[in-house]
């Protein structure tokens, strides 16, 4: 396997598709995403990495942004606030990363600790000492009634935390810091968001969505529904 940074391989770009649909639909709509993501590519091209087979098959892909803030003042709207602030013309004093995407075929197969660890070595490369992630638990879909802050605290009889994607962040070195309870917005109507979920939406009231974290509020007066997601900030001292 070999990994590039977009400065090395720009056409990549175009073949993220190749990765497959390896996010549910509704992720796709939060609103500082998108009007921030593809400026990632042009403005931190080095940040941008993409994990290629022997063959030139693309495997994986994650980004980050150099973010004016570190680990002792990490905001509650974290993902939304990195991605927002790293365009802001501030000068960076870490980096925050924003996804590591899996191709669907490829799951199971330890990558995302290889792209984690890509990640760092970018990081180290910019000369900075500090990446903090804004973490979407792997596994907290399937318990969307239960507080992050208590999921967060849930270990395995061996003393390992619970969920897989927070485990191989601390694996890797890293710190858990904190929720970040306000990380990613995405609202729409509820026509939007019953054809992003295949579901129905009958009453105003509070619906557990495949895929989400917490539940959906659903308000039919106001044909709204909005999702305010938590996630786990996590830092590596690099």
């Amino acid at each position: 396997m070999k990994l590039v940074s977009y400065v090395e391989r720009p056409d990549l770009l175009e073949r993220r598709d190749e990765l497959g649909a390896a996010w549910d639909e509704f992720m796709y709509h939060d609103a500082v995403a998108n009007v921030r993501w593809n400026g990632q590519y042009a403005q931190f091209p080095d940040l941008q990495l993409f994990l290629l087979d022997e063959d030139d098959r693309l495997l994986a892909e994650s980004n980050a942004v150099p973010i004016p803030f570190g680990p002792a003042e990490l905001p509650d709207d974290g993902w939304d606030a990195a991605l927002e602030q790293a365009f802001s013309g501030q000068p960076a004093t870490a980096v925050s990363a924003i996804a590591i995407t899996i191709g669907v075929d490829q799951r199971g197969k330890g990558l995302s600790r290889t792209m984690l660890d890509g990640m760092r070595e970018a990081v180290a490369a910019r000369g900075l000492s500090d990446l903090v992630a804004p973490v979407r638990p792997s596994q907290k879909h399937a318990y969307p009634l239960t507080p992050m802050e208590r999921y967060v605290e849930w270990r395995r009889d061996d003393g390992k935390l619970h969920d897989a994607w927070l485990r191989t962040h601390e694996q890797a070195g890293a710190e858990l810091i904190g929720v970040a309870p306000t990380s990613m917005r995405i609202s729409g109507s509820v026509s939007e968001w019953e054809s992003w979920t295949g579901m129905r939406f009958p009453d105003s009231g509070s619906y557990v969505v495949p895929g989400a974290l917490v539940p959906v509020e659903i308000d039919r007066e106001r044909d709204e529904g909005v999702y305010v997601e938590p996630n786990v900030w996590m830092h590596h001292r690099i």
